[in-house]
């Protein structure tokens, strides 16, 4: 998508400090104009009424009509990529999954301070490289709903405890997410999934899930055993999520401590690859929509392994990133639409793999761990 320079962003927040502080953050970056600010949603819907816009970033907390509301009445009908900016206080975190289910494409902690050198300062100078993230958004025209029947048959399988079905997305994934396992059946093959998310707002999106879904969704916990039915979503912050092996043979996960791969923490990448030292071709695995390459080499280790391997296509896709960079270094032996995807997974457990592709060797493999692209 090629689009004019400098990407036009409009600001909405009831707080006149903060719409300063993010608006000063944004136009320090020379890519980005501030066409507008807004401190209700009312003001925003009249900019809008004379102003292109390329990208919105919304508060959801505020006066009269809320962001929310204003997000599924003018924003997502219009067309145009949201950046949710919301606290991570319960109420917030639950808000935020609302928005992006409702056609929100990102959503990133509000900063509590804007001291230079702090996290919070930090944070303020990400949203801009986030807002070009946003403006790259490709809104599928294809329906991203599974085919009936909505829940897919019982699995059946004798092995589906031990053969996980292992998911990683970023932009756009809370929507891909919620299609596929909303289409899973009670007793499928255990779910792992790295959802890049901030911190505090995983357990909100998990939440939402589990009341949706047949299967039982949670944020995952330390030695938390697989079981067949239930889907655990790696927590957003400091800790990486990988899948072991016990002395009694169960297969469990685990939270460690480690420096971000592909800018991102938790990351895809992590994950499978510790799948494919751990499970190896008895697994199923999928890089869903996003920026970046995070789960490309660790899909490529899967494949390698023997392991059944997707991509979710272009056309489905909000961000056509993660999944493209999977196909090209040839980790996945086929590229699924959003509808098919969990049909097309369950259909995979418990079979036979073709000869891996060898693109790579496992020493290439390491070495290529150190220079992957950057995720904004």
């Amino acid at each position: 998508m090629n689009l004019p320079r400098p990407i036009k962003v409009l600001v909405v927040d009831d707080s006149v400090v903060f719409r300063c502080v993010l608006v000063r953050a944004l136009t320090a970056d020379p890519g980005i104009t501030v066409i507008g600010e807004a401190g209700c949603a009312a003001e925003a819907e009249a900019i809008l009424q004379h102003r292109n816009v390329d990208v919105i970033t919304l508060d959801l907390e505020m006066p009269g009509k809320s962001g929310l509301d204003f997000l599924r009445d003018t924003a997502s009908p219009m067309g145009i990529p949201t950046i949710v900016i919301s606290a991570t206080t319960p109420r917030g975190a639950a808000q935020s999954i609302a928005a992006l289910s409702s056609g929100a494409v990102d959503v990133v902690a509000k900063p509590r301070g804007t001291k230079p050198g702090t996290a919070d300062h930090l944070a303020l100078d990400a949203i801009a490289a986030r807002v070009k993230v946003a403006a790259m958004v490709h809104f599928p025209v294809t329906p991203a709903r599974p085919r009936s029947p909505t829940v897919l048959p019982s699995a059946g399988h004798g092995i589906a405890q031990n053969w996980p079905i292992l998911l990683g997305a970023s932009t756009g994934g809370v929507q891909a997410l919620s299609v596929i396992l909303q289409a899973l059946p009670y007793d499928c093959p255990p779910v792992l999934i790295v959802q890049h998310m901030p911190e505090g707002f995983t357990g909100a999106f998990a939440q939402r899930l589990d009341r949706l879904c047949a299967i039982h969704v949670r944020e995952a916990c330390a030695d938390d055993v697989l079981r067949p039915g239930q889907a655990l979503i790696a927590p957003g912050g400091p800790r990486h999520m990988v899948l072991l092996r016990d002395r009694s043979d169960r297969l469990l996960v685990d939270l460690v401590a480690g420096d971000p791969v592909c800018f991102s923490r938790p990351a895809v990448d992590v994950l499978f690859l510790s799948a494919a030292e751990v499970v190896g071709k008895r697994c199923s695995a999928a890089v869903l929509t996003g920026m970046g390459s995070d789960g490309a080499l660790g899909l490529l280790a899967l494949a390698q392994a023997g392991a059944q391997t997707f991509a979710q296509d272009e056309e489905t896709s909000l961000i056509y990133g993660m999944p493209a960079r999977a196909v090209e270094c040839g980790g996945a032996r086929a590229q699924v639409p959003l509808g098919e995807m969990a049909a097309r997974l369950l259909a995979s457990v418990g079979t036979a793999s073709a000869a891996a592709p060898q693109m790579f060797s496992q020493s290439a493999l390491q070495g290529r761990r150190l220079a992957t692209p950057k995720e904004f």
